[in-house]
């Protein structure tokens, strides 16, 4: 991810060095690629394989051959090898930098700034933005039903929350629902995507209700894991990325197969480069899949129609099962940009591809104009999926038993919104048009802010939630750091100046 809209302040750019009354820490995102000293990093999160590089000490080392280590059973060289190669920047060394710099605050060191903003996630809620009324008074709702007694409630809230509550063991949220998610619940998800998708048929049968859109996203990897060597799984990702991809491909100890977005081109998606991509991993492991992230996280960049009907083309092609990233579908800002769903695209082409082609959709309560990260909330739609296969993916998600049945319930209210004529209608609409037109300005602000200082270059930011900069590093800095990201978000944080 880039810069995240939500932690600009009008006229202020919170993903600076210096910002407001403090100092960011920056985490630069993984390069794009590296010629000569045009550098892309993305201001704020996320994840550089230079990061391998940095360690975080421990306040205690024990010596291999000591005796402490001789107790333990799970040892750093006997635990599983897999998590070690892990790399999540979002949460990893210079996020932990990040709150040493605060204690060291709180405790009275003197530094040239008073506090320290971390862009380290895209946490909307955190950094100040409203949660929606009409979505939190069905929740409320939901958790002490005392308050459906309470006239302070709309009754289109109270309504909701009835439905829902019904439909809970017990009727409390408090209980374990089916694993694949509340039966009515998937059935308003499944009515939402044919709203969205205009009339396209879609099987509450095929919805599976997640923790958040990262739990689908790791659970349909985990099925595509198979092979060794040549027969290897391979999954095609973009660069630049999001790193749930590259740190769930190393735990489960598949291929990440790089395909790269064309910068000079607003990040395009080029199936030219997938087909580059596509056989040159082929030489070492078999791709299965490939992943496309629309809008772009972190570029921000916006799937064409036609973009979209090359892909699947691509992916029918080459039998690849295609794994669509669609969690800010509402956060579409550029003039002549529109968000296509890879489904209703796919149902366009015709049965040809439309009966052939697998597919697996993600969506989330966390990104768009929700922003409830912490209900961890989401969905995926499978299409054209084995059956057998599918009865497998039912067997897995059990293992889990459920969904946080809160975040079930918040993606019901998402997938439900007022309509027109009922209480909550228009201060529901007025409360989203408010946060989606707030973050377009941050996207504009963000962009015109970074193109104005020599020796950094921002595409357009068509949608998502975050702007990806292309930074020219000099080459005496260059050499004097070794290691760019270390330098530059962990060696500059720490000046006592």
């Amino acid at each position: 991810m880039g810069l995240p809209l939500h932690r600009v302040v009008r006229g202020t750019a919170l993903g600076t060095v210096t910002a407001a009354r403090g100092a960011c820490v920056l985490l630069p995102e993984m390069f794009s690629r590296i010629g000569g000293r045009s550098i892309p990093l993305v201001f704020s999160f996320f994840h550089c394989r230079c990061l391998s590089k940095i360690s975080v000490t421990s306040k205690v080392k024990m010596s291999i051959n000591g005796e402490m280590s001789q107790r333990k059973v799970l040892t750093i060289d006997t635990m599983n090898p897999n998590i070690k190669k892990v790399e999540y920047a979002v949460r990893g060394p210079i996020v932990l930098r990040a709150v040493e710099i605060e204690k060291e605050l709180q405790e009275g060191v003197k530094k040239p700034f008073t506090e320290v903003i971390k862009a380290n996630i895209g946490d909307a809620h955190a950094m100040g933005q409203s949660p929606i009324t009409f979505l939190r008074q069905v929740i409320a709702l939901c958790i002490y039903p005392e308050l459906l007694k309470d006239n302070k409630f709309p009754e289109d809230a109270k309504k909701r929350a009835r439905r829902i509550l019904q439909a809970c063991a017990g009727g409390s949220i408090g209980a374990y629902s089916a694993s694949q998610g509340i039966e009515c619940i998937r059935q308003d998800v499944a009515r939402y995507i044919e709203r969205r998708d205009g009339g396209i048929p879609s099987d509450p049968a095929n919805i599976f209700l997640s923790t958040g859109a990262s739990d689908a996203i790791v659970t349909i990897l985990k099925l595509l894991m198979t092979g060794e060597g040549k027969t290897h799984t391979g999954v095609m990702i973009p660069i630049p990325q999001y790193p749930l991809y590259s740190a769930a491909l190393a735990e489960l100890n598949g291929v990440q197969v790089n395909y790269y977005l064309d910068e000079e081109n607003c990040w395009a998606l080029d199936v030219g480069e997938l087909r580059r991509s596509l056989n040159a991993a082929r030489q070492h492991c078999r791709p299965r899949a490939l992943c496309i992230i629309n809008p772009g996280n972190p570029t921000g960049q916006v799937q064409s129609k036609k973009c979209i009907e090359d892909v699947i083309r691509f992916a029918a092609e080459e039998k690849l099962m295609l794994l669509a990233d669609e969690v800010y579908q509402d956060n579409i800002y550029a003039q002549g940009c529109k968000f296509h769903s890879f489904k209703k695209v796919l149902f366009e082409m015709g049965p040809e591809y439309s009966n052939t082609v697998e597919l697996v959709s993600f969506h989330s309560a966390s990104k768009c104009y929700m922003g409830e990260c912490g209900f961890r909330g989401g969905y995926m739609e499978v299409c054209n999926m084995d059956p057998e296969v599918k009865q497998q993916l039912i067997k897995l998600v059990s293992v889990r038993l459920c969904p946080p049945v809160p975040g079930q319930a918040m993606v019901d209210v998402i997938s439900t919104p007022p309509q027109e004529g009922e209480p909550s209608y228009e201060q529901f609409i007025k409360e989203k048009n408010a946060v989606l037109a707030s973050l377009a300005e941050k996207a504009h602000l963000t962009e015109d802010m970074f193109n104005t200082v020599p020796g950094i270059k921002c595409n357009p930011v068509q949608g998502a939630m975050y702007s990806f900069p292309r930074i020219e590093i000099p080459d005496k800095a260059v050499k004097e750091a070794k290691v760019i990201i270390y330098f530059y978000s962990l060696d500059f944080s720490s000046l006592n100046i």
